[in-house]
């Protein structure tokens, strides 16, 4: 059974980072698209940063040069890595793995930016 746990969030100002966690159990990170989604409130849920199973990535464009998405094996975890936070990156944050048809998320984890 796949499972995603996300960690990291939390409250920062803006201008500061953090490092996401998704931590899957039950399939291997580096063998899976997985990616990473957004949802502030009020609003739908967005896709931000993706990987591939070849190591390619994707980015939205209101995220380019400030989120870094990337995946470890050894420890089977997936972050996301921002700097530069701004007050709009308010949001919960959802990791997302696909395989064999299906879809898999996380509970997600808040991140809430002061200005």
């Amino acid at each position: 059974q796949v499972q995603l746990v996300e960690s990291g969030g939390g409250l920062v100002q803006a201008g500061g980072s953090l490092r996401l966690s998704c931590a899957a159990s039950g399939t291997a990170v580096s063998s899976n698209v997985m990616g990473w989604y957004r949802q502030a409130p009020g609003s739908q849920r967005e896709l931000v940063a993706v990987m591939y199973s070849t190591g390619d990535t994707d980015y939205s464009d209101s995220v380019k040069g400030r989120f870094a998405i990337s995946k470890d094996s050894a420890n089977n975890t997936m972050y996301l890595r921002i700097i530069s936070l701004k007050p709009e990156d308010t949001a919960v944050y959802y990791c997302n793995l696909y395989l064999s048809g299906r879809t898999y998320w996380g509970q997600g984890t808040q991140v809430t930016v002061s200005s």
